[in-house]
This record gives structure tokens, sequence and C-alpha cells, in this order.
């Protein structure tokens, strides 16, 4: 039944109604009696100022008149609140379940209740995160993908390393500064990207997919330290499926000692820091020359030395044994030079002994028919002129001239006469 307008109490004005409404919920839920409320985030959106659409966490998403609570905080309380948060590395993010502390906030110009946060439960809030990342790794080892892209074969020397870094900052310069300083040939392909912040995922997954496409030895995801929240990108089921899905390895360095993501859990593998990460890339290239390179270069050399020791010796010992060789041979050639000197001494005194013996044999018989000989005994010896012995009359004319020899000497005569054997 409709009141009677004349018999009931006096017309409110729309602005009389919202002031009598905003003192009803004051006196329940205002400044004074503020209250805690909690639901899931169903949006987040930051500008200055911190708005929160929240809905009844035990109501369906599909539900369409699902209650939703419409919260902010102002930049003022937001400042501190969100420094906590980041320090327990918790970014407000949608499908959240919070909790709220704060006090009911009537804005009449656009007939709205709202919900003035002055206060977190963050204890309540890192629990959810924790169980929500739980979850998250859970799912991701039903899956399939905690292992794999450790099942990429692992190249033994990873020189060409793609990069998603943010270049300028602490963790590019040190993991950079291991690889450009090891000596090695590394050759980087860098696709930068943001690593902090809600920008981070999307831009993190769009530089994996592109260094993907390069055929390179390695990814690399390198973040120095920060807050537990300038990590949060890196605890992304976005990024987690992203390296999951490349046919490259992905290495990640992310954060300090203690710091373990998401990210490093699906990786091939993961070091503490940036800095970390390079030198084991560094050292992986080291080891592979140590044992494919200088371990066989040595033993060669160490081959080549003995092998070169081996053929000294052999060498050696052969020049022993020629010296010795030669040594016994010439003793040997000597003796039996000595030998034949000694028997042609002999035969040489024996030649001449019979010679002597045959010379004095002829002496005897030469001095038998020796023409001084007969010449003492009254003999003599003619030559014509020429010198010619004359043997016979015959070879003489009278009146030549002829030489007579006698043991004495010469003397000239004129053949005056011839008489023959017979006259």
């Amino acid at each position: 039944m409709v009141p009677d307008l004349a018999t009931d109490d006096a017309v409110l004005e729309v602005g009389e109604f919202y002031q009598l409404l905003t003192a009803h919920l004051e006196s329940s839920f205002g400044r004074r009696r503020p209250r805690w409320v909690r639901g899931e985030v169903a949006k987040v959106y930051e500008k200055g100022h911190v708005y929160v659409d929240l809905v009844d966490a035990g109501s369906a998403s599909s539900d369409t008149k699902r209650p939703v609570l419409n919260a902010h905080c102002w930049a003022t309380p937001w400042a501190p609140l969100k420094r906590r948060l980041a320090a327990e590395g918790v970014v407000l993010r949608a499908g959240m379940v919070v909790s709220f502390f704060g006090y009911v906030d009537v804005y009449a110009p656009q007939g709205k209740i709202g919900f003035s946060i002055t206060d977190i439960d963050v204890e309540g809030l890192l629990g959810d995160v924790a169980r929500r990342r739980a979850e998250l790794i859970v799912k991701l080892r039903d899956e399939g993908l905690l292992e794999a892209n450790r099942q990429r074969p692992f190249a033994p020397v990873p020189l060409r390393v793609g990069l998603v870094a943010s270049p300028g900052t602490e963790g590019y310069q040190d993991f950079t500064g291991q690889l450009l300083n090891s000596g090695f040939a590394f050759e980087i392909t860098l696709v930068k990207a943001l690593v902090q912040g809600d920008g981070a995922p999307p831009q993190i997954v769009a530089a994996l997919a592109a260094l993907d496409r390069r055929g390179l030895d390695v990814i690399a995801v390198v973040r120095g330290g920060g807050s537990k929240g300038d990590l949060a990108c890196f605890d992304d089921e976005r990024v987690a499926r992203a390296i999951a899905a490349c046919t490259t390895p992905v290495v990640t360095g992310i954060g300090h000692t203690g710091d373990e993501s998401v990210a490093d859990l699906v990786a091939h593998h993961h070091a503490i820091t940036p800095t970390k990460l390079g030198e084991e890339l560094a050292a992986q290239v080291a080891r592979w020359r140590e044992e494919r390179l200088r371990q066989p270069s040595r033993r060669l050399l160490d081959f080549s030395d003995d092998l070169l020791e081996a053929g000294s010796d052999y060498v050696a010992e052969r020049r022993r044994t020629m010296i010795f060789a030669v040594r016994d041979r010439l003793r040997a050639e000597e003796r039996h030079l000595a030998s034949t000197r000694e028997h042609l001494v002999r035969e040489a005194r024996h030649l001449l002994t019979s010679a002597a013996q045959v010379l004095s044999s002829q002496r005897q018989l030469l001095g038998a028919y020796d023409p001084s000989r007969r010449l003492a005994q009254g003999w003599s010896i003619v030559t014509d002129a020429a010198g010619a012995l004359v043997r016979s009359i015959d070879a003489l004319a009278l009146g030549d001239e002829v030489d007579v020899l006698v043991s004495d000497g010469t003397f000239r005569s004129t053949v005056k006469e011839m008489r023959g054997s017979g006259s």
C-alpha cells in the first residue's frame, strides 16, 4: 500500500536523501567505524590513486549478479601501502583475494557508494600470492612444462647468445661484462624488454619469441636485484609458458642469491645472479676449449716430445753403434794394413835379396865379358870415323882413319894396308 503523501513524513530532496543515507552509513561504516572487507580483485587501475573493483570471492565469475564493491585508495595513504607490498614482492592483480580495511565513501554526484581503503592485509595477501604461485608451479608441472626447456640440447660452445634485458641496467652490464671480457668471441643479440612492472610480461614473451626464431645457441633472461615486487613479472604464467615453448635453451640470471622465480624453475637452468650466469657461460666455453683443444694439444705435444726423445735415444744409440763399428772396422783395417805392410816388407826384402843375388850373378857374368879386362890382356877396339865398331876389313878402305881403344887410352890410325886372314 502506497503511503499517503499528505500524512507521511516530509518529502526529501535527492541531496537530503543522500545526506541522510550518508549519515546512516557513516554511523555504522564511516571513518570512525572502519571495517575489513574481503573479496576478489576483478580490476585494478592506478594513476596516482588506485581504483579496485572488488567482487564477492565466493561467487562464480559467470554470475551476472555478482556483487561489486568500488574501492579506492587515495595517493597519500597508497604510497606507503605500495611500498609495503613491493617490499614483499606483491603487486595487486586481478584474481587475487584480498582483505581491505577502510570505510564507506558515498559520492552523491554519481550516486555511488564506494569504499575508501586505509590498510591492506599484507599477510593474507602474501598467503594468497604464495598459494597462487604454488598452484601455478603444480599446473606447469602437471603439463610437463617445468622440464620442457631442459630437454632442449644445450650447445657445447654457446657463443651465439640471445639476451632479454633492459639495456643500461646493472644486471645487463654485469652479464654482458662477463661475456665481453672473457676473451671468447661471444655474439650477443639483444631484444630490449621491460623487466619489472605490469608491462614487462608481454614484452618478455615477445622478446623470447623473437630470439627463438634466430637459431641462436642460448637465450639469456637477466635482471639485477630488486624487491620482490620488482621481480614479480618473472612469476607470471605467460613468461613461464613462453620459456617452456622455446626450442632454444633458455637460461636465467634474475635477482640475487635466494631469489627464485617461476621463470627460473621453467628455464633450462638458472644462475643466482646475472654476473654468475655470464661466468657460467664463459666457463662452459673455457671447459670445451680445455677439453677439446688444449688437452689434446698437450697430449699431442707430450706424445711428440716422447717420440722425439725416443728418436733421439735411438739416434744416439745408433751413433754409438756406428762409432764403435767404425772404430772396430778401422782397427781391423789398421791390423790388416799392418799385416799387409809386414807382408809387403818381407816380400820386398825377399825380392830385393833375390834381385841382389841376380845382380851379383849378372855382375860376375858381365865381369867375365868386361871389355876392360880384354883390353888389359892386350886386346883393342877399333871404331870408324862414325864411331861404329869395325868388325871386318870390308868395312874399311885404304886411307880411312880409325880410332883404336887400348887399356890405357885411344889413338887414331890411318889404314895404309889391308890383309885378309887368308893371306
